[in-house]
């Protein structure tokens, strides 16, 4: 967005107090989070912005601009952690925050900027946080996406969702995707980034093995990128593909940032990668089945969303995650040869 945006010209640069960000932790949403921080900037732009984070997204607040710092804190999924909260409540009363917004609508994410006093705590009414939260927002079931969920906190309260918001941005050193590239031992030629993996089985296409082949036929490298989850699934590609093909999956999610970084296209089913590579600005092919581009896709864009040939099936989009109709045929009638070609096209090879 420039200058002119209108997140720019209501810009109030008199208020200089930090600001902490709760968001969503699953590493797409946290990717999509970067929008928040954006309009954050511009509509206060002498406020630091901080970020909560896991152990798992805490690599990402390294290259999201506009971010002064990363808190890292881990919190029990299925526990409530009175310990661990009373401690993250000390370490956020030692910042002075002046405001806090918390993203998700669960009572356990608004419980720590209470207890430290921090003055404005904005988020949705749910989940009974009555006196944990002070800053209500009502009409959230009125948003059609996430991203107007999230960002509709940053704003006025009231003030109306705009036509666009501001995209999420990552950026990588050139430097540190050279030394990445040295360190794995990888050419400096384009490279297919392929991300197999996802939350949901449902998401998951099962043609990379077949597409690993056919890219690697055609000369081009190809890297598999995820986490320790994804490590058999990747040996498996890597069998059917060759010696063209590598396994790039690992622990640190660093690793999956700079692949996505050094790629010339990126190919992945809707999940975190996915967010990573478009925020990134390298060109990706997002593959969706269960769930709606027009709901989770980046706001970034992508160079293809990949859908099957026919027309949409009864059951789609169900946003399950596991295929309960129709034998998967929402993923499983995209064939190998569609996005190969697509991926050559985008190339341009």
């Amino acid at each position: 967005m420039n200058q002119d945006s209108q997140f720019s010209r209501d810009a109030d640069r008199s208020d200089t107090r930090p600001i902490l960000i709760i968001p969503y932790m699953w590493i797409g949403d946290f990717v999509r989070n970067h929008t928040v921080v954006r309009v954050l900037n511009e509509r206060w732009p002498n406020r630091p912005v901080d970020l909560l984070t896991t152990s798992l997204c805490a690599p990402l607040v390294d290259y999201m601009p506009g971010v002064r710092d990363g808190i890292v804190w881990d919190l029990p999924r299925s526990q409530l952690a009175v310990g661990r909260q009373l401690g993250l409540a000390k370490l956020l009363r030692e910042r002075n925050y002046g405001t806090a917004l918390v993203l998700p609508r669960t009572w356990k994410a608004a419980i720590a900027p209470a207890l430290a006093g921090i003055p404005e705590r904005v988020g949705f009414v749910g989940e009974f946080r009555f006196g944990l939260l002070n800053r209500w927002r009502w009409g959230e079931k009125k948003l059609p996406r996430f991203i107007d969920k999230n960002a509709a906190l940053a704003q006025p309260d009231g003030a109306p969702v705009p036509p666009e918001w501001p995209v999420p941005q990552l950026r990588v050193p050139a430097e540190d995707i050279v030394r990445w590239r040295q360190a794995n031992g990888l050419s400096a030629g384009a490279a297919v980034a392929l991300a197999p993996g996802s939350v949901g089985v449902s998401k998951r296409w099962t043609y990379y093995p077949e597409a690993a082949r056919l890219l690697a036929e055609r000369g081009l490298e190809v890297w598999v990128v995820g986490g320790p989850a994804e490590k058999g699934l990747a040996q498996e590609i890597v069998a059917a593909g060759g010696p063209g093909v590598r396994d790039l999956t690992g622990t640190d999610l660093r690793n999956g940032v700079l692949a996505m970084a050094a790629a010339g296209v990126a190919i992945s089913n809707d999940s975190g990668l996915m967010h990573i590579a478009a925020a990134l600005g390298t060109p990706t092919m997002g593959i969706f089945g269960p769930t709606s581009p027009y709901l989770w896709a980046p706001l970034n864009g992508l160079a293809a969303t990949v859908v099957q040939d026919e027309s949409v099936l009864s059951c789609q989009p169900c946003q399950s995650t596991i295929c309960r109709m129709n034998d998967h045929r929402c993923m499983r009638d995209i064939a190998a040869s569609k996005v190969v070609a697509i991926a050559q096209q985008v190339l341009g090879v």
